[in-house]
């Protein structure tokens, strides 16, 4: 039989799919997976059901429901100052793991390279290769998870296509500095080449930090594909419901590609998100206040337990070095034994590197986009595992 894609073929159970399998076996609080527990918004819903009753529920135009795409507009110019024509630049998909994927297929060729910015969201390695291109690793400078700029600007060359840049950042809770920002608009002029970012925790964003989309800077309006998340800003990761903005140039081959891949997304979801991206001030305070609340609740905790905890500025996430724990083990074998001794799930920060070989053996991610009750007792759980190690 002849074979299937290589790419694709070559791609094991993902350590996601691992983790929860393990989570569930072991009845364990999963603090593994990135996706809150709740039903959110009560609002949004009401309308995305209405709005099914209502209709209309037929093939949507293919770039969008217009009033999506003038809400996603609205709201660049609302937050950043970005001017958007909403029915040139703007493309609504299927999520935002389908935007990367179109975007990557339409700007990809054989024989390009596209620089990857590790740790990283597991997506963006198999879909460059399966575009034909080659992945390009420039590894975050751990703990803090800095950029390191002089690697980055030894990986760019005249191969180099595009890079992509997510901030904030997952699995880290990174958000790159202004400074950072525009060493990357340097590189991307000097060698010609785009960036596809993944901003879809723009509104997670914490104290002390604050996010600048790349596309703002001078000179990286027409360079930029910026890639938001109504999963992420409304607590509704199931809707999968994402948006593009790019100049027109961009935004047309990548619809190109989006015709053939979902084509469309369900007009109530898209309806309800437009309303949802209107809303006041209050609400996306109310969001980042408590995802904070939780971050703070879960990271003091974990501190207490003897974790050494990294900053996140943004995201759903904390990462943790575990080398203050003594563990005798690396960080997959850490989460495993966390899971079956323990009853609390998390995921290895070595699955987020395009070879794990090179990776730092000694992160684990802990997501804490759960109720606080949820986090409180998996703290207990971690507390009472702690305990009992050093007592034996």
């Amino acid at each position: 039989m002849r074979s299937s894609n290589q790419v694709f073929a070559g791609l094991g159970t993902t350590i996601f799919a691992e983790i929860s399998a393990l989570a569930l076996q072991h009845d364990a609080i999963n603090l593994g997976q990135g996706f809150p527990d709740d039903e959110g918004p009560e609002e949004l819903r009401r309308r995305a059901a209405d709005s099914v009753m209502r209709g209309p529920n037929q093939y949507p135009p293919m770039k969008g429901m217009p009033e999506l795409r003038q809400a996603v507009a609205a709201h660049n110019k609302r937050f950043y100052g970005l001017v958007v024509d909403p029915d040139r630049e703007v493309l609504v998909t299927s999520g935002a793991t389908e935007a990367l994927t179109d975007t990557l297929f339409a700007l990809l060729e054989p024989g390009d390279e596209a620089i990857v910015l590790e740790p990283a969201y597991d997506c963006y390695h198999p879909i460059i290769k399966a575009a034909g291109a080659t992945p390009v690793p420039v590894t975050m400078m751990a703990p803090e998870w800095r950029l390191d700029v002089e690697a980055l600007s030894a990986a760019f060359t005249d191969k180099t296509k595009l890079l992509v840049v997510n901030s904030p950042m997952n699995p880290t809770g990174y958000v790159f500095s202004e400074r950072e920002l525009k060493a990357i608009a340097r590189l991307l002029e000097t060698y010609d080449a785009y960036a596809v970012c993944d901003e879809v925790y723009e509104h997670l964003i914490f104290s002390g930090h604050s996010h600048i989309p790349l596309m703002t800077l001078p000179g990286m309006r027409e360079r930029c594909v910026r890639v938001g998340s109504a999963g992420k800003t409304f607590s509704l990761t199931g809707w999968k419901v994402g948006y593009i903005t790019a100049a027109p140039a961009l935004i047309d081959v990548i619809a190109k590609a989006h015709q053939f891949v979902t084509f469309t997304t369900p007009p109530a979801f898209q309806m309800a998100v437009a309303w949802g991206l209107g809303q006041e001030d209050a609400y996306f305070t109310g969001l980042r206040q408590e995802m904070e609340q939780r971050r703070d609740l879960l990271g003091d905790g974990l501190r207490d337990i003897g974790f050494d905890v990294v900053e996140s500025g943004g995201t759903y996430f904390l990462t943790t070095d575990i080398t203050s724990l003594g563990f005798d083990g690396d960080d997959d074998a850490f989460c495993r034994q966390l899971i079956t001794q323990a009853g609390v799930a998390a995921i290895p920060i070595s699955a987020f590197y395009g070879d794990s070989k090179t990776a730092p053996k000694n992160f684990v991610r802990f997501c804490f986009c759960k109720q606080e009750d949820v986090l409180k007792s998996a703290l207990d759980r971690l507390r009472h595992w702690q305990e009992k190690r050093q007592a034996a």
